[in-house]
């Protein structure tokens, strides 16, 4: 169980990742349009790269020492908040250095068809609830 410090600086960390995200896709969107989503490519690398760059600092082998709580709330909060996209490549590139590279690999394939197939049933779903009733 987490401690009500934990959840409130996840929270805040949360806060300040997605105020990050909205900001940065939204320069994205100044600078190159809306014709591709540059905003969350750019969101998701940047994200994906903070996460690694800061678990390899901040690890028990890493260069800074930070604990559990500062972890999570940068982890967990700022990159959770972020880019959900940063903590699926932390977990892939981590399967792979523990040489489970078909793990990593079914992580990929089966997140990315999941998700794919997940937001095309939410989409029809919310198209068949969307369509006029008919009266009888």
């Amino acid at each position: 169980m987490y401690s009500l410090a934990a959840y409130f600086w996840v929270m805040v960390g949360g806060a300040l990742g997605t105020g990050a995200r909205f900001a940065v896709s939204g320069w994205a969107t100044q600078l190159w349009g809306e014709t591709f989503p540059w905003g969350t490519m750019i969101v998701n690398i940047t994200g994906s790269f903070l996460i690694s760059f800061f678990a390899g600092l901040a690890g028990p082998e890493g260069r800074w020492l930070v604990g559990p709580l500062g972890r999570q709330f940068f982890i967990v909060g700022i990159c959770g908040g972020y880019t959900t996209f940063s903590s699926f490549s932390l977990n892939t590139l981590n399967l792979a250095r523990e040489g489970q590279w078909l793990l990593a690999a079914a992580n990929i394939v089966s997140s990315v068809v999941a998700c794919l197939v997940a937001v095309w049933l939410g989409a029809l779903l919310a198209q068949a609830l969307s369509q006029p009733r008919v009266p009888s």
